[in-house]
């Protein structure tokens, strides 16, 4: 008889084998972020910022993941994740990842950042390289601006050990009474309401010859330490050793439950800042056995939790450097420009708000003519969006504003502009998203402020995060009521608006006004609108739609037409998203993926994903804004809007997402787009392996930044 042949079946494209870590692809993103630490081509000071994002991003990172994980893990949870790990192999793989790369941060910033701050008469010194003049200074300073602060908190059987708060930085003391010989143990908190880094005065500054805007400076817990004995007087100070914690500091919202969610949200701020589990301890490697031990055991946590490194704890703090007066060794100043079509209209003044030109036009006409699309930190937040809220708020003519807020800053022209706007009777309507995850205590006092003057706060819906960045001005115009629309990528933060890249839409399209209306009601009321006109809109319709336009290109390749996808957001974590671009491969469509953080997609693997390619932009800026662009035969389609393709996005969160129109906006998504993908000196490309390689220009070739292309072009463009 004839052997059969054996057949073996295709793993399924849901197969695990397909799919990168969620965690391990995040940890891949802050390798990125901190590769710029180490790169020569940055600026110095730049270099010492992205070591203390890097250290920002972790410390946000164990708050959040890291303690949903653990709570997962004493909860038993078995579940699997895409690529198959369980809660307790999620963190072992963290841990496995993380510990090289932090050791990697410490030791670069103490063998290379600071000998080459030094070099530029920047000298971060340690407290035993003083010589005694400076000293004695900082001992005066001790005895006036810091020991004041300090309150030494003792642990015996009378004094239980201190409730450490999150992200503080401490010292660990241990005390002997000379009369006795017995030891003690103390905690001693560094205030942080006073400068990480001691500036000593001018005339104790090293200067090196010929070397403008010198500085010099002492870690502040290094001060501490060396003046312990005023603070334990009478006592022997033995040995101290930093420490610092970090807290689960994620939000429990039984939102189901809560009769007023602004109070109930109140009430989770207050356990934050008291502080949830312990879910990380960071000290020095020095730390003596018997020490860590006790911290280990008096704050709960396992020997995985420990974080040892070589140097100074709290890295972040770096980010003071900026303020440095150094342009040398700093990025070269940006300032974003206004539009041309903008600048034809005057500046705003106390009475006018910049509403006309020379030629009677103003803002409102200027957008009646043609669609305006805002590319942010390229063109300026101030001078467009903010503009245009502004504008409408004294504007006789305008009737009622509408907007939502996600993110905004603690001295928000915007909405003061809304507030300016109800005092001037008009209709003003703003939903605040209390559940904005580390803004909730900005936005519930921005809440309050508008509601005193009249404003109609909402605070969001039941279950879903809104995180639209919409507004629309209600305006009468000779006989007809005409709706003006902004759609954004980014939040209205005037502050974020200068280091984030982010995409906005300004127009007076009937359909997206109504479309706008309609979505504020469902917000605002009790609309259970399920259609729109031109908006995608999530949980409605923003998923099924961009199925359905991924699937457009699959029938488009196989019936032979053009075929391609380009999508630009920060992250790519959906897996039926995912599924539907390996179809997509397959058929032959090419895809290209500009992913600034986690992509949980594996490209490359042949006969799947080989006709997909990823890469993250790591820049100056931090790349925010979310672009889609289908070929459609020919007939492209390009849409901007705030949902990255991640479950949260497109089922828990209100999003919107709007089609481009305008044939020359379209064309300028598609040389943004174009230019991002050519860049070959901030670009990675993600390896089939879940690696990233950075990309750099061929020996014939020039380097290209996108991002300092963007700002070329806009300079150009005021020309």
């Amino acid at each position: 008889m004839p052997k059969t042949k054996k057949i073996i079946a295709e793993p399924s494209l849901t197969d695990s084998q397909y799919y990168f870590s969620r965690e391990m692809s995040w940890l891949e993103f802050n390798n990125r972020v901190l590769h710029e630490a180490f790169d020569p081509r940055t600026p110095l000071i730049e270099r010492c910022k992205f070591m203390a994002i890097f250290s920002s991003n972790l410390d946000e990172y164990f708050m959040v993941r890291v303690a949903a994980l653990k709570q997962q893990v004493e909860a038993k949870v078995s579940q699997l994740t895409s690529e198959g790990r369980n809660p307790q192999e999620q963190l072992d793989a963290i841990c496995d990842r993380l510990r090289p790369m932090v050791i990697k941060q410490h030791r670069h910033f103490e063998q290379a950042l600071r000998p080459q701050l030094a070099n530029q008469g920047i000298y971060l010194l340690d407290y035993m390289d003083l010589n005694q003049e400076q000293r004695v200074y900082l001992q005066r300073y001790f005895e006036e601006q810091i020991f004041p602060v300090l309150t030494p908190l003792a642990v015996d059987p009378s004094h239980p050990f201190p409730y450490i708060s999150n992200l503080s930085l401490n010292l660990a003391v241990v005390i002997q009474d000379p009369e006795t010989e017995e030891e003690f143990f103390a905690r001693v908190k560094v205030p942080k309401v006073l400068p990480r880094f001691l500036q000593l005065p001018e005339n104790l500054q090293l200067q090196p010859k010929g070397q403008g805007g010198a500085w010099t400076g002492v870690p502040l817990e290094q001060v501490v330490a060396h003046n312990l004995e005023s603070l334990f007087p009478g006592m022997n100070i033995q040995e101290y050793y930093p420490f610092r914690i970090t807290r689960n500091a994620d939000l429990e919202l039984e939102e189901d439950e809560a009769d007023d969610l602004m109070l109930a949200i109140e009430q989770e701020l207050r356990k934050r800042r008291f502080g949830g589990s312990v879910v990380r301890l960071e000290i020095q490697s020095s730390t003596p056995p018997a020490v860590r031990e006790m911290l280990i055991q008096e704050m709960s946590l396992e020997e995985s939790d420990v974080y040892e490194v070589e140097g100074m704890l709290g890295l972040s703090d770096l980010m003071s450097f900026l303020a440095l007066p150094r342009p040398d060794l700093k990025d070269a100043p940006w300032s974003p420009v206004v539009p041309a079509r903008l600048r034809r209209l005057s500046q705003p003044t106390s009475d006018r708000n910049g509403s006309e030109g020379e030629d009677g036009e103003d803002f409102f006409s200027l957008i009646r003519k043609q669609d305006l699309m805002v590319h942010h930190p390229y063109q300026s937040f101030s001078g467009t969006v903010q503009r245009f809220i502004t504008h409408a708020a004294h504007d006789p003519d305008v009737l009622a504003i509408k907007m939502t807020l996600y993110r905004t800053s603690g001295d928000s022209p915007i909405l003061n502009a809304l507030i300016a706007a109800a005092e001037n009777g008009k209709q003003v309507a703003v939903l605040v998203e209390l559940k904005a995850r580390f803004d909730e205590e900005n936005n519930i006092n921005w809440a309050r402020k508008l509601e005193k003057v009249g404003v109609h706060v909402v605070y969001g819906l039941v279950g879903l995060k809104t995180h639209t960045k919409i507004a629309l001005v209600v305006r009468r115009e000779e006989n007809r009521i005409r709706r003006y629309v902004h759609i954004g990528t980014g939040n209205y933060n005037p502050k974020t608006a200068r280091i984030y890249t982010d995409i906005g839409l300004l127009s007076c399209r009937d359909e997206l006004g109504a479309d706008l209306t309609d979505l504020f009601n469902y917000l605002t009321g009790y609309s259970r609108q399920q259609s729109y006109r031109k908006l995608l809109v999530a949980p409605v319709n923003l998923r099924d739609r961009m199925l359905s336009l991924i699937y457009r290109e699959i029938e488009n390749c196989k019936n032979g037409l053009p075929s391609r996808i380009v999508a630009k957001m920060n992250a790519l974590v959906d897996k039926r998203i995912m599924v539907a671009l390996y179809e997509a491969s397959q058929a032959g469509v090419q895809i290209d993926l500009i992913i600034r953080g986690i992509c949980c997609l594996r490209p490359g693997i042949k006969g799947v994903s080989d006709n997909i390619r990823v890469v993250s932009i790591v820049g100056r800026f931090l790349e925010h804004s979310r672009i889609f662009y289908f070929h459609n035969g020919g007939e492209d389609e390009v849409f901007i809007g705030s949902a990255d393709w991640m479950p949260r996005n497109l089922d828990r969160r209100v999003e919107a997402v709007v089609s481009i129109e305008d044939p020359d906006l379209k064309k300028d998504l598609q040389e943004i787009l174009g230019t991002m993908l050519s860049d070959n000196r901030h670009a990675w490309e993600l390896q089939p392996n879940g690696r990233y390689i950075q990309r750099r220009p061929a020996a014939d070739c020039p380097e290209l930044s996108s991002q300092k292309i963007l700002m070329e072009m806009a300079a150009s463009s005021t020309t």
